[in-house]
């Protein structure tokens, strides 16, 4: 039965970017790093921010209001479990994940232009810089994928591989959880050259230098390394075109050993392409941020694989948001 719609209701939805400024606006300023060491007044922060003191009273008790900061008299505090999601120093911070969707807020706000030209959105940089932008999408990856990586690999068993590529790896966070499950296996990571220092020492934090090798390219441009028998392919083909994902999979079928497997995770439509509903609005995230990606059915990804010879495609998991899975196979001679 359709949604029965009231005019608060249509407003309210307009108002919902709010929240979602106020809080892009304070991870970008570092404001939840700036309070964690003790309380402070908004003069003070923003003379330690290089702000305009008004507009920072304004924006901490605007988040004191969301309940992101405690606030006494003139002076502002970040509660202990906010500071374990959003200051630096933790080590489960999601400040990425907050900055990236920020940059996303950006160009989400240009959908209109975006939607009479056909072209994605101007990227504006934050104040943090390109640099920075570039460092907060990688993490924002690990942000987003590293709650889900046990649960995705337990979709995948049996594991049966020795050579893992983690194709467009980012910081490393699936090719730390596989070799994790499968303590016998090595693995190849290939990403942008700015992807590699991070991916770097990420695995090196957990252990694991020794048994993966890096590469530096760029899968539209670059064959893949060769020799693996299991590819990874996560939240990439979204990126895509069809066309691009066509040549990412010959590119793919190029890399793996005979009877290798690639398994990609990411949306999967349904043919109305309007189910599931988080689909539909990544779709929108695909056209204000790329030139041609957009969120694609079974039936388009069982065609593209096929088209670069890949055979046996299966879709092992449908999900409601990112984490549907199709494995397709490399056929022997």
């Amino acid at each position: 039965m359709p949604k029965q719609w009231s005019a608060e209701q249509v407003l309210e939805l307009a108002r919902a970017f709010q929240p979602a400024c106020i809080l892009a606006a304070a991870a970008e300023l570092d404001i939840f790093t700036g309070l964690a060491d003790r309380p402070i007044t908004a003069a003070r922060l923003a003379a330690k921010l290089g702000a305009d003191p008004r507009a920072t009273a304004v924006l901490l008790d605007a988040l004191a209001a969301l309940d992101l900061l405690e606030k006494q008299e003139d002076t502002y505090s970040v509660p202990a479990e906010v500071a374990e999601i959003l200051c630096e120093q933790s080590p489960d911070n999601v400040l990425p994940g907050i900055r990236h969707l920020g940059n996303c807020l950006r160009r989400w706000a240009q959908l209109a232009q975006v939607t009479k030209t056909g072209t994605s959105a101007q990227r504006v940089p934050s104040i943090r810089g390109e640099e920075a932008d570039t460092a907060a999408f990688i993490g924002a990856m690990h942000n987003f994928c590293a709650p889900v990586t046990d649960e995705i690999i337990e979709r995948l068993r049996p594991l049966r591989f020795r050579h893992l590529l983690d194709v467009g790896g980012a910081s490393g966070t699936w090719t730390i959880a596989f070799l994790r499950a499968a303590p016998d296996a090595k693995a190849t990571l290939f990403d942008l050259p700015e992807a590699i220092p991070l991916a770097r020492k990420r695995i090196a934090e957990a252990g694991l230098t020794n048994r993966v090798s890096l590469v530096a390219g760029d899968f539209y441009e670059h064959d893949l390394p060769g020799g693996a028998d299991f590819a990874w392919v996560s939240a990439i083909t979204h990126q895509n075109s069809r066309r691009q994902n066509r040549t990412l999979f010959a590119r793919v079928h190029a890399a793996l050993a005979e009877d290798g497997v690639i398994a990609i995770r990411d949306v999967v439509m349904d043919n109305s392409r309007t189910s599931p509903a988080a689909g539909a609005l990544f779709a929108v995230n695909m056209l204000v941020g790329t030139e041609s990606g957009g969120t694609y059915t079974f039936d388009e990804f069982q065609q593209d694989l096929l088209h670069a010879g890949l055979t046996n495609v299966t879709l092992i998991h449908h999900d409601e948001r990112m984490n549907s899975l199709i494995r397709a196979q490399k056929q022997g001679p």
